[in-house]
């Protein structure tokens, strides 16, 4: 896992008056708002006997632990511990460890690492976000994986005819055409043309039989743990940011935003949301059988072929920041 990063770590409807518990990259961390409905994020873990804060509670802008009532304020320092007679000073090692956090795109975001706030890279850019013709979608979907399988799953081009057959994918045209990486300053893109299936059920009504034109598709990723795909349909676009947390090593919590410029009234959003769940649900199975279930450094350990040109983009960065050391061991 990557440290270094900011990494999207829950969805802001999940937060709202209680404080939330969450595990990102090994550590247990907390969630609240303050006063000024700004989200702060902190170790999970008391000081005092390792109680869970997201067990307590919140006041004056404080998270309380739930076992001995020390107060933490926003910035991580103790400023009440019950059992202390007053004017007693407090320790300076009673403090829990904060991380710098903000909230964009509907997400909330923590940056996990060590380095200074002018070194950090920067939260990633949705692009689309405040476009007014496309409709907000948020979900997520957790499964025991590896977040490198679920972020390389989520580039490959050349899967989608087999793993996604039963849904958009064709495998009777599952020829990849030759692409180049668009590369980024945090990742890179690739833009094909897909053949897709014989129209089925809702979109049959829209096509009148016609036969289905090749479907222009973009894949890309931002370092470490995104992926975006935007999808050209004759009807409009369909556009899905991906932010795969590593809960651990072995398991990964997806959080998605899905944004389309079409069916934009509310009635359709249930179906939306069923047809994202569905891919991870095609692609679940094969992506938790893959061995290694860590993406091999070594970029000869697996054989690569033409198709394979983003993911191999993508693990060329992984092992960069790698070789940066800002790596870091799941607890």
């Amino acid at each position: 896992m990557l440290k270094n990063f900011w990494y999207a770590i829950c969805l802001s409807k999940e937060l709202e008056s209680k404080p939330i518990g969450i595990t990102a990259l090994g550590s247990d961390l907390v969630i609240y708002r303050n006063s000024n409905n700004e989200p702060i994020v902190m170790s999970n873990l008391c000081v005092h006997r390792g109680a869970s804060l997201s067990s307590g509670w919140v006041k004056q802008d404080c998270i309380v632990c739930p076992y001995h009532g020390w107060e933490y304020k926003s910035d991580g320092s103790c400023i009440k511990i019950p059992s202390y007679k007053e004017n007693v000073p407090i320790p300076n090692k009673a403090r829990v460890l904060t991380y710098p956090t903000q909230e964009k795109y509907g997400l909330i975001w923590a940056f996990i690492g060590d380095i200074s706030e002018s070194e950090r890279p920067p939260i990633p850019i949705f692009s689309e976000y405040d476009d007014p013709k496309y409709k907000k979608l948020w979900g997520d979907y957790s499964w025991d994986v590896n977040y490198t399988r679920a972020v390389e799953n989520g580039i490959d081009i050349a899967h989608a005819p087999f793993v996604h057959a039963g849904s958009f994918g064709n495998p009777e045209e599952s020829e990849v055409e030759n692409y180049q990486v668009e590369k980024s300053d945090w990742g890179g893109d690739a833009t094909v043309n897909l053949n897709p299936t014989p129209p089925r059920g809702l979109w049959s009504i829209f096509s009148r039989g016609k036969a289905r034109p090749p479907i222009k598709t973009t894949t890309g990723y931002w370092m470490p743990n995104i992926t975006r795909l935007q999808v050209r349909l004759p009807i409009g676009e369909f556009i899905l940011y991906v932010c795969h947390l590593p809960i651990d090593n072995y398991h990964t919590r997806s959080i998605w935003l899905q944004l389309r410029s079409f069916f934009t009234n509310s009635v359709f959003d249930r179906d939306s949301y069923q047809r994202v769940i569905k891919i991870f649900e095609e692609d679940r199975q094969t992506v938790m059988e893959l061995k290694p279930q860590i993406l091999p450094y070594d970029l000869g350990t697996e054989l690569h072929v033409r198709s394979d040109a983003i993911q191999i983009h993508f693990r060329k960065e992984c092992n960069r920041y790698a070789h940066k050391v800002w790596t870091i061991e799941s607890k």
